[in-house]
């Protein structure tokens, strides 16, 4: 695997310039001082309850157990110029990709067209053909995506960001984002009158205004709601710190109701319409009548009433169509096929093991490569070929054979690293980034998003649920 591009230090280990003033503030720090400010920090999130439920785990009296999520105290330092081709770039993507989930609902001229295979769109498993010819506001059905970027060293020492993944369902962790950076302004707020770091304070602002600004057609002043599926959601901390934010209500399924195909709550008032439904329950959840009948966390009816136009979902019903593994490969011809333009950002080199020339390649470069299923999550259903057995490695290879269209694979890419603070010191740890992006009348974002970092040394893995914590990201204004 290749050397990682080091975010803080370049050749020689000279302090790059974007850093240099934290690089000073820090060499300044006394080692005691920064360990009790990160004792204060987890002090303070215990206080006001910024955990996630960890499914299937559990504590030492057989009860679910509640995790605290790492907060780092070292920010990632990202200048501006280089941000203002990222956001450029996002908002060519979310653009297409909000094109691209128009179209395979409606015309289909992409898959006419076979820029993306038919199959990978009509036989998804996040395919609903419920959706097919149902209008939505202003055509945008993912209002809010995170999408995943990371960074690897070019051949020239140089460090390009890619996209990893696009999250255009129910992405999380906007909540985090926004609490790093009030934690890091209590506990050094001298750090910011040194550095001019774009604010990020104002996203629920940008947020709701997106969310009204997709409500019904006829809605002058639309009621907005955070849909839950209730306290136990692993998410519910951010379901519940969004709501409060933005001054809405915060609902489970069991406060609203159907009627006329018409969407309503339950208020001591009596009831009340509600016009936007920010929604973090999955499709298959979401209305009882329409897809799994057992579901207790949506509302009979809601797809009538959505179907009618009467109300507005966000992220839209059938969105997780477009960022299938199987779809990721695709995003760069979607970006020419419906903008006419070329990528900003690149994919991860992928190879779609469906074509001839793909499969052979990966076959014979196994031990190099991470192959991934499809339809595959949470890490399962994949080889790491530098870190499998030859046997693990061979019977991937007749798992390819058998059913190649199954699987994609790309190089181990090497994430880059940030100075980390850990319990032997200041420590180089791996990261990536999800920025959050906003879809309505206008394609928005706050500077920078949720810098996730691998704490165990030499993971990649930044996951919180196996072990990984959270940075603040700092965009440093010209």
């Amino acid at each position: 695997m290749a050397l990682s591009f080091d975010e803080m230090r370049g050749e020689g280990g000279t302090v790059r310039e974007h850093y240099r003033g934290y690089d000073r503030w820090l060499a300044e720090q006394p080692p005691q001082v920064m360990h009790s400010r990160r004792e204060e920090a987890e002090v303070i999130f215990r206080r006001v309850g910024i955990t996630f439920a960890v499914y299937g785990a559990k504590d030492e009296d057989g009860d679910g157990t509640e995790r605290l999520i790492p907060f780092d105290l070292i920010p990632r330092v990202i200048p501006a110029h280089e941000w203002r081709e990222m956001e450029r770039g996002l908002r060519q993507r979310v653009t297409a990709l909000n094109r691209f989930v128009h179209d395979v609902y409606h015309g289909q001229d992409i898959l006419r067209a076979g820029v993306v295979p038919a199959e990978h769109v009509i036989g998804n498993a996040q395919f609903r053909n419920e959706m097919l010819n149902v209008d939505v506001p202003g055509g945008i059905y993912s209002h809010i995506a995170g999408i995943d970027i990371v960074r690897a060293a070019d051949a020239d020492g140089t460090g390009s960001y890619y996209v990893l993944e696009d999250n255009l369902r129910v992405p999380s962790g906007v909540s985090y984002m926004l609490e790093n950076r009030k934690m890091m302004m209590r506990l050094f707020p001298e750090l910011f009158s040194r550095h001019r770091v774009a604010p990020v304070a104002h996203y629920p602002d940008l947020l709701l205004e997106t969310l009204r600004s997709v409500a019904p057609a006829a809605v002058n002043d639309p009621t907005v709601v955070v849909l839950t599926p209730g306290m136990y959601n692993s998410a519910y901390f951010e379901h519940a710190f969004l709501a409060q934010q933005m001054g809405i209500e915060l609902v489970e399924g069991q406060d609203l109701f159907v009627d006329d195909n018409f969407v309503y709550m339950r208020t001591t008032q009596g009831p009340k319409r509600v016009d936007v439904i920010y929604r973090r329950v999955d499709d298959d959840f979401l209305d009882p009548l329409a897809f799994r009948a057992d579901s207790t966390l949506g509302c009979a009816g809601l797809l009538s009433a959505y179907r009618a136009g009467n109300v507005t979902l966000s992220n839209a019903i059938g969105t997780g169509v477009a960022d299938d593994k199987s779809i990721y490969p695709y995003v760069p011809k979607m970006i020419e096929f419906y903008l006419g333009e070329k990528p900003i950002l690149h994919n991860v080199p992928t190879y779609v093991c469906r074509e001839a020339d793909d499969l052979a390649y990966v076959l014979d470069h196994l031990a190099e490569l991470v192959v991934k299923e499809v339809h595959g999550a949470g890490g399962y259903g994949m080889l790491v070929g530098p870190a499998a057995t030859k046997v693990e490695i061979e019977n991937f290879r007749a798992a390819l054979k058998n059913d190649p269209a199954r699987y994609i694979a790309q190089p181990t890419l090497a994430l880059s690293t940030c100075p980390t603070y850990v319990e032997s010191g200041i420590a180089p740890r791996h990261i990536d980034l999800r920025p959050f992006v906003l879809s309505g009348k206008t394609v928005q974002m706050v500077p920078g998003g949720l810098t996730r970092v691998a704490l165990k040394e030499g993971s990649l893995v930044v996951n919180s649920s196996q072990g990984g914590g959270t940075k603040d990201t700092w965009i440093l204004e010209a």
